[in-house]
């Protein structure tokens, strides 16, 4: 039984969450660690010190998995193709992509459907190896072939291991969900109460076995979660990580699953220019995640509902190539050069994935964004790794170059309750982890006017973006690289240690990243000024 619990504390979506008794402020990211206490980025005491100077509207572009433009607190910041008619069916402003009016979606189809779920990178890698290397050893292959036969077996040990783990999960999970709901029955009755608490069991003195039994399953849950939480609530989340899994087995390890079907294009035609459709939104998918990661940028501020993003004059640029599953490198680097190509000043970037088959690709887009002065951020990923040793693509470490200057690399922080400074999921990396931001319990977005908790570095990304929009807005003769020197310096260090995620080791701050740091748009904006005028003088 003990195995079983600690999978549970693995597994549930809000183990991250209970890292830290009690719960923030809903505008914890944007406050300040001085004057309210929680390690936020300082954004309300920045607009205090901007107050009354000019800004110029900056573009970003999100690219993820749709966005709900039609939101009530993000309609009014949505990217407008001024150059494109809409609904007639020509491609305007003649650049491949026909009504793209808010922006473009990669991953649709011509006749309006659209990609939701997908397979893993590693699945397509070893359905791609498997024909050719199933059943043949090092000895039997052609010298020419030995390169890519150890890229096979490394592929076939990864998926193998990753795919068994997660069945087995999946049945484990079934079991342990049968038995909380069980028990979660038995005590409401029991206790004739709709609602079970940690409270209610500790309450309980009893002889019967089956309410002893009961007692100890949900009491060594609650040791290992969050007390604050029902059992209701604990069901909901344990049957959200039973969804993923299930999810898993029957989408993202498949061998059989082709979603290119849908979208129609070649995907041995890497530089294709046009497949996809205009639907940003991404009908008939999940588009809560581009949706949440939008809001955290440019939610309107002072508009009396919902939320403030980080950004106050701002557009989103809709871009969607991200589906439920990962993201294809053909896909990404498209999407890369159409936000360049449209004007978007800065690009964030939600995603990544442990396999990258057309990683140079990628680059070259990534190459193209930097000719064009572009920034891009990006999530470090939340798997509790050190990406110094493991691979998330897309990352700076590739290509020609690395470390680019125009490229910031986030993971994620927490608000500093009872010490805790770093999101428990989040990868870190002390040379390829620029610098940390916001991740944690953050409140944005859902789509259809909604409002919802998330946490990653998927949201750690946009608020650092949202930054980096702020200093283009009011500092605009900023390039992409003076912008990053900035954040990157201005970042606000940890004085106590903190743990490295994945391993509960104790670690000054400064190991987990390049900077040591977490963003604050505050000293950023104080700094941009005095650049501003020192470059006067």
């Amino acid at each position: 039984m003990k195995k079983t619990l600690l999978l549970i504390c693995f597994c549930f979506s809000f183990a991250a969450f209970a890292q830290q008794a009690g719960a923030p402020p809903q505008n914890w990211f944007n406050l300040d660690p001085e004057l309210d206490s929680v390690m936020g980025v300082s954004t309300e005491r920045a607009y205090a010190f901007l107050k009354g100077r000019p800004s110029k509207k900056v573009i970003v572009a999100v690219i993820d998995s749709g966005i709900d433009i039609e939101h009530e607190d993000l309609k009014g910041v949505v990217w407008t193709n001024s150059d494109e008619i809409p609904g007639n069916g020509i491609d305007d402003d003649n650049n491949g992509y026909v009504d793209d009016i808010y922006g473009w979606n990669f991953i649709g189809g011509k006749d309006g459907t659209n990609v939701g779920k997908d397979t893993y990178e590693l699945t397509r890698e070893y359905k791609r190896l498997l024909t050719k290397y199933e059943g043949l050893t090092s000895e039997t292959i052609q010298k020419d072939n030995q390169e890519e036969f150890a890229y096979w077996q490394q592929v076939q040990k990864d998926f193998e291991k990753t795919y068994n783990a997660s069945s087995q999960q999946a049945m484990m999970l079934s079991n342990i969900e049968q038995q909380i709901r069980r028990f979660n029955k038995l005590f409401e009755a029991y206790l004739n109460d709709d609602e079970i608490t940690y409270e209610d069991l500790q309450k309980i003195d009893s002889e019967d076995e089956v309410i002893n039994q009961g007692m100890s399953v949900l009491n060594n849950i609650y040791q290992m979660t969050d007390q604050s939480l029902t059992m209701d609530t604990l069901i909901y989340f344990l049957s959200q990580d039973m969804e993923r899994l299930m999810n898993e087995t029957q989408y993202a390890y498949s061998l059989d699953f082709n979603t290119r079907e849908i979208v129609g294009d070649d995907p041995n035609r890497l530089d294709e220019v046009g497949y996809g459709n205009n639907d940003v939104i991404g009908k008939g998918t999940d588009n809560f995640h581009g949706t949440h990661v939008s809001g955290i940028i440019a939610a309107m501020r002072a508009n009396g509902i919902g939320i403030d993003g980080v950004a106050d004059h701002v557009e989103i640029m809709a871009i969607r190539a991200v589906p439920d599953g990962d993201e294809r490198d053909k896909d990404v680097a498209n999407a890369i050069r159409y936000a360049v190509d449209n004007g978007a000043q800065i690009i964030n970037m939600s995603f990544g994935k442990s396999y990258s088959p057309h990683t140079e690709y990628v680059y070259e887009a990534i190459e193209y964004a930097a000719e064009k002065g572009v920034l891009l951020v990006h999530a470090a990923g939340n798997s509790a790794e050190n990406i110094d040793e493991a691979s998330n693509f897309p990352n700076d470490k590739f290509g020609k170059k690395k470390d680019w200057p125009h490229w910031i690399e986030v993971g994620a922080s927490s608000w500093g309750s009872n010490g805790v400074y770093v999101g428990a999921f989040s990868n870190y990396g002390e040379n390829s982890v620029d610098v940390f931001a916001p991740g944690v319990a953050i409140y944005s977005l859902g789509p259809d006017n909604e409002y919802r908790n998330a946490q990653g570095t998927s949201m750690a990304a946009p608020v650092t973006a949202g930054v980096a929009a702020m200093l283009l807005s009011y500092f605009p003769d900023l390039s992409a690289e003076q912008v990053k020197d900035i954040l990157m310096k201005t970042a606000k260090g940890v004085d106590n240690k903190v743990i490295m995620p994945g391993t509960g080791e104790e670690v000054k701050f400064k190991k987990l990243s390049v900077s040591g740091g977490i963003i604050n748009a505050y000293e950023a904006v104080k700094r941009a000024d005095a650049m501003k005028i020192r470059s006067r003088n």
